[in-house]
């Protein structure tokens, strides 16, 4: 959702008018609910999820902070910039660590890194082309997600896959192996294991 509200703006859909509002979204919607999935994905022992949910969280609050703060009609900012640059990378490190088993997760995250990328580029750069080619982005980033948390939530109902989710490796094991699968090396995972 945060992703659709941000591309609606750059591709003016929304007035600039709606900035403050589309603000508010981002810290009473998307801010809270991802921080949610970030603390649970850790219960969960999913790094990735973990550590990719906490990075959009932080950032959409961040974003919010940040365009409440700037003045009218001030539309980019290199702040902004240097921080989509540096989410970019962030989800670029929970993409790869996606891809040993979950490779839809891994597109969802490639695809907001890139979207990231491309959003910095517009805060630092200001110019239009940006803001549509960041804002066409985040419009593929939001049907990609939206499939892949159709699709997670089919398989959970019917407890098997139903619309394509590419799990592999490790990814297979967690919905057709046993709970012996899954749990074979839990006392070498952090949290289990006495060091880091």
């Amino acid at each position: 959702m945060a992703t659709l509200m941000l591309s609606a703006l750059q591709l003016g859909w929304l007035p600039d008018s709606e900035r403050d509002h589309v603000s508010m979204v981002l810290i009473t919607f998307a801010f809270p609910l991802q921080m949610l999935g970030c603390i649970f994905g850790f219960l969960g022992r999913d790094v990735v999820v973990g550590t990719a949910m906490g990075i959009l969280g932080g950032t959409w609050l961040a974003t919010a902070v940040v365009s409440l703060n700037s003045p009218p009609g001030v539309a980019t900012t290199p702040t902004l910039g240097v921080l989509m640059l540096a989410v970019s990378v962030g989800l670029l490190v929970a993409a790869v660590g996606a891809a040993k088993g979950k490779l839809l997760a891994a597109a969802v995250l490639l695809t907001a890194s890139a979207r990231f990328a491309l959003t910095g580029g517009y805060e630092l750069a200001g110019t239009p082309l940006w803001a549509t080619i960041s804002g066409l982005a985040g419009v593929l980033l939001c049907v990609l997600a939206f499939y892949g948390a159709l699709a997670l939530l089919i398989e959970d109902i019917s407890k098997r896959t139903i619309l394509p989710v590419l799990r592999r490796g490790d990814g297979r094991a967690s919905m057709r192996g046993n709970l012996g699968d899954q749990t074979s090396t839990i006392e070498r995972e952090a949290g289990v294991r006495e060091q880091l």
